[in-house]
């Protein structure tokens, strides 16, 4: 993230190189994708160790979806203190409405040459399934059906609420409103990170007081 500094990872962009890369676990991420389920924790732990392994993450990261479990949440408290005394983990949540949050993931269109993202709610291209700039049939992802959607929903009050919670008992949660401007929904993030940050400042945690 630009004014940090540092990189954002995405578990799902990372899942998705390697489906299209065919590697084994993209293989077996496929699958489960596919029927709007999650991938194993000890996968996604293990692709997310890999990343953070990597020399650009050494003054700081953000991590897009992850972690989704309680399992998760965990095993990265537990890796953090091992990574150049950084403070622990902050999360931060965008609270979206259901509906809205449905139109967001079923009218998902992408181009598959540019890499385009449109909206058939919100931001829809000009000629419909055409991309704007390349003129390619747009697609959609095959989890972001409603079907899958339903799912993935059932999935995160099961799995993923638990983690809220988690974070919240440490201090270490801030929740945002996501229904307005791109810039605006930013601007807060932004703000719950600096906020949450004053209590955390780096080379001031006791990590074994922690853990």
């Amino acid at each position: 993230m630009a004014e940090f500094g540092i990189p954002q990872i995405s578990t799902g962009d990372i899942l998705r190189a390697n489906i299209a890369n065919g590697t084994e676990l993209g293989k077996a991420a496929k699958t489960l994708m596919d029927q709007g389920k999650l991938v194993p924790d000890n996968l996604v732990n293990d692709m997310v160790a890999a990343r953070l392994a990597q020399s650009d993450v050494h003054s700081g990261y953000i991590l897009d979806g992850f972690p989704r479990t309680l399992i998760q949440a965990r095993w990265f408290d537990a890796q953090v203190p091992n990574r150049r005394n950084m403070p622990p983990p902050v999360a931060i949540g965008i609270n979206v409405e259901y509906t809205e949050l449905l139109h967001r993931i079923t009218g998902r269109r992408i181009c598959p040459t540019c890499k385009r993202i449109y909206n058939t709610f919100s931001n829809p291209s000009k000629i419909a399934g055409l991309c704007d700039v390349e003129g390619a049939r747009l697609e959609q992802r095959p989890d972001d059906t409603e079907e899958a959607f339903g799912r993935r929903m059932k999935e995160y009050e099961k799995l993923t609420a638990p983690v809220i919670q988690h974070y919240e008992g440490k201090g270490r949660f801030r929740e945002v409103d996501g229904q307005a401007s791109v810039e605006e929904v930013h601007s807060r993030i932004l703000a719950a990170l600096k906020d949450l940050r004053k209590n955390f400042p780096p080379g001031t945690w006791n990590s074994q007081a922690e853990i």
